[in-house]
C-alpha cells in the first residue's frame, strides 16, 4: 500500500541569516505564524546559536573584544555600554529562539521520560518496521509535527497532553467510581474532551488496525460476550480465571512496545504511549490547592477508549500460548478482557488434567507479565450452572440469559403495564439495557419484550 506523506507548506524565500520579522507594510501576523517564520530562519541558519550570531552581526551589535587596560575612562564606558547592548540583544534573540523552538519541538516530556528531539535518532531499529506499518495500513507518522497535525493540535498542545508529572495540579482525566459485582467500588479515570479526541483518533487509525488473536472477544467488532460464551456450551467443566489488576499491569514501556512493534520509531511510539497512559493518582488538598500525586508508574487507565484495544493486541502472545495449551490438554479457550475461560467438551476422552491446566496457565500468565487472581478462579462441572461472561452455557443449543433475569424483566414490564412505579434503584434505561441483553442471545424474546415496553411508553 502506498501511504501519502504529509506535505509542509512552502516556506517564504529568505536569506540564510534572514530575520523572522515580516517586511514593512505587510499585515501583522499571529504569534504562531511569526514563530513559524522565525523557526524556519533558525533552521536555515543551521541552528539557534548560528542564527543569533548572524542577527547580531546584521544588526550591528557585535562588539570586537579589546583589552581594556589602556582604555581611557570615556572609551571604557562606551565599550562597556556596547557590550551591555550586545548582551541584551543576545538575550532577547535567545528568548525568541527558545519560544520558536518550544512552538516546533517537543523538547521535554516530564520526569523520567526519555526524549530526544532529533528526528533521525532511534535507540534501536526494529527490523521490517516500515513494512509492518504498511501491512497494517497504519498512517505514516515520521515526526511529532505529523502526529500533531493528524490529531488536530499544535506541538505545544501535544506536549501538554503527553507531559508527565509525579505531582500535578492538573490532569487530563476526571475520576468517578462504579460498584463492583463482587462488592466495593471500581475507580474509573475518564479522559477530558481534548485528550479523549486524541485517543479516539489513535484507536480508529492505529489500535483497531493492529492484529488481535481469534481467542479474544472483548471490545472487538463482530464479537461480544455472546460470541465468547458460545465457545463453551455443553461442557463437562468450565474454568474461569481472572487476571489481577489487568489495566494497571500494562505500564508505559509495554504500551510503547506495542507501538514500536507496530512499526513506529522512538519519538512517535513514546508520544502515543504517553497519550494512552496515566499514572494512578491520589487527590490531595493542601493550602487551598488540589494536587494529583502519582502512586505508581503510568499505565492504561480504565476509562480511556484506547485501553481495551491495546490490551487485546498486547495479549496476542498470551492468547496464542493459552490456546496452544488448551488444545494440547483437550480444552477450549477464549478471553474477554481480563476474564480467561476454559471448557472441557463433553466428548473429551481421558482425564481432564485440570491441575496441569491451572498451574500452566498461571505460569504462562506470569511469563507474559500478568498475575492470576488467586481468589477468583471458578470451576463449574456439568451438574452446576455454568456461566461465562454473564450467560448460561449449560444448554447445547447456545448461551442464554439467566432465567432469573428474564423473570425480573417480565415482572418490571408487567408492573409498568398495571401503572405501578419501578422499584427504588430501577430505571427505564436499565430495563431497556436488560432487554437488549436478552435480545443478544434470544432475538425473538427480546423483540417481544421491547414491543411490550414500547406499547407502555406510547
Amino acid at each position: 500500500m502506498t501511504r501519502a506523506r504529509p506535505t509542509s507548506s512552502a516556506s517564504p524565500s529568505s536569506s540564510l541569516t534572514g530575520t523572522w520579522t515580516r517586511p514593512r507594510g505587510e499585515p501583522m501576523t499571529t504569534r504562531s505564524e511569526r514563530l513559524r517564520d522565525l523557526w524556519r530562519s533558525i533552521e536555515q541558519a543551521g541552528g539557534a546559536e548560528k542564527y543569533i550570531q548572524a542577527q547580531l552581526r546584521e544588526r550591528g551589535f557585535v562588539v570586537e573584544r579589546k583589552p581594556t587596560d589602556k582604555m581611557g575612562k570615556a572609551e571604557l564606558a562606551r565599550y562597556k555600554q556596547q557590550l551591555k547592548a550586545e548582551a541584551a540583544e543576545r538575550k532577547r534573540l535567545a528568548k525568541e529562539a527558545w519560544e520558536a523552538r518550544r512552538e516546533h519541538r517537543v523538547i521535554h516530556l516530564g520526569e523520567g521520560v526519555f526524549w530526544n528531539d532529533q528526528t533521525d535518532f532511534d535507540r534501536w531499529d526494529l527490523e521490517g518496521a516500515e513494512e509492518r506499518a504498511a501491512e497494517n495500513e497504519l498512517p505514516q507518522l515520521d515526526n511529532p509535527a505529523q502526529l500533531a497535525e493528524a490529531l488536530g493540535v499544535t506541538i505545544p498542545q501535544l506536549r501538554w497532553l503527553a507531559f508527565h508529572r509525579d505531582a500535578a495540579t492538573h490532569v487530563h482525566y476526571y475520576r468517578f467510581t462504579i460498584p463492583k459485582r463482587t462488592g466495593g467500588e471500581r475507580a474509573i479515570w475518564a479522559p477530558h474532551r481534548r485528550l479523549k479526541g486524541a485517543q479516539r483518533w489513535i484507536l480508529r487509525n492505529i489500535v483497531e488496525r493492529l492484529p488481535v488473536h481469534g481467542a479474544a472477544h472483548g471490545f472487538l467488532p463482530g464479537r461480544s460476550i455472546a460470541s465468547n460464551a458460545a465457545h463453551h456450551t455443553d461442557a463437562a467443566a468450565v474454568v474461569k480465571i481472572d487476571l489481577k489488576d489487568f489495566f494497571p499491569t500494562v505500564t508505559l514501556p509495554r504500551v510503547k512496545g506495542v507501538f514500536r512493534k507496530a512499526g513506529y520509531r522512538e519519538q512517535i511510539a513514546t508520544l502515543l504511549a504517553l497519550l494512552c497512559t496515566e499514572a494512578p493518582r491520589e487527590v490531595v488538598e493542601q493550602d487551598g490547592k488540589t494536587y494529583y500525586l502519582s502512586l505508581g508508574p503510568r499505565c492504561l487507565p480504565q476509562g480511556a477508549p484506547t485501553s481495551p484495544g491495546l490490551t487485546n493486541t498486547l495479549c496476542m502472545r498470551l492468547d496464542r500460548r493459552l490456546l496452544g495449551l488448551s488444545r494440547k490438554l483437550g480444552w477450549r479457550y477464549t478471553r474477554y478482557a481480563d476474564d480467561l475461560t476454559f471448557s472441557l467438551p463433553k466428548t473429551h476422552q481421558g482425564p481432564p488434567k485440570l491441575g496441569a491446566l491451572l498451574s500452566t496457565v498461571a505460569r504462562i500468565a506470569a511469563d507474559e507479565g500478568f498475575t492470576v487472581h488467586p481468589e477468583k478462579t471458578r470451576i463449574a462441572k456439568r451438574g452446576a450452572r455454568q456461566r461465562v461472561t454473564g450467560l448460561v452455557v449449560n444448554d447445547a443449543h447456545g448461551p442464554r440469559v439467566p432465567r432469573t433475569l428474564r423473570r425480573r424483566v417480565r415482572a418490571m414490564i408487567h408492573n409498568l403495564a398495571r401503572g405501578k412505579p419501578l422499584r427504588e434503584g430501577e430505571t427505564l434505561g436499565q430495563l431497556a439495557g436488560q432487554i437488549a441483553f436478552i435480545h443478544m442471545t434470544d432475538p425473538a424474546l427480546g423483540k417481544r419484550l421491547a414491543a411490550q415496553l414500547s406499547a407502555i411508553d406510547g
